[in-house]
């Protein structure tokens, strides 16, 4: 309940429009362009995980993980894979809404990176703590598809494979 509601209100109450993207190809470019700031946390993650890899106690740097390593690995790994998601829902859903929706891109890449953010915090804290910042990623990942499944085969079907 609170990504529609997140995502409503910065919609509405931020002061920003998409610029005029009248082609597929200019649309996908702003989606790569919004999806560099959606990597942000995974670059910042792959930078603690290091830093906590160099200053670990570890005997063998190649050998068994310690926890607090292990966290930052496996936030990254799980970051990158989300991000893969993230990025071809976007590229799709960017050929299938309307110029005057297209501020939906920027929203849903902010959306993308603090809440990963909030995952790792919540990781952090504790396993049990984090299936709130993972609903706050997965959820939009979800309706992303759900909606790019319905304007493909529902609304456009005769452009499937065009």
């Amino acid at each position: 309940l609170l990504c529609p509601c997140l995502i409503y209100g910065a919609y509405v109450f931020l002061p920003f429009d998409a610029p005029l993207l009248p082609s597929v190809s200019t649309r996908l470019v702003y989606t790569l362009r919004c999806a560099a700031f959606a990597t942000f946390p995974i670059i910042l993650g792959m930078i603690v995980s290091g830093i906590s890899r160099l200053c670990s106690s570890a005997l063998e740097p190649f050998g068994e993980l310690q926890q607090e390593v292990e966290l930052h690995h496996t936030y990254v790994s799980q970051s990158v894979h989300l991000f893969i998601l993230y990025f071809f829902n976007m590229a799709v859903l960017a050929t299938y809404l309307p110029q005057e929706v297209l501020k939906l891109i920027p929203l849903l890449t902010g959306l993308f990176a603090i809440s990963r953010l909030i995952y790792w915090l919540s990781y952090a804290i504790g396993r049990s703590f984090r299936a709130f910042g993972f609903c706050m990623t997965f959820l939009p990942l979800l309706a992303m598809l759900l909606w790019n499944l319905y304007s493909m085969f529902v609304l456009e079907p005769e452009n499937l494979l065009a």
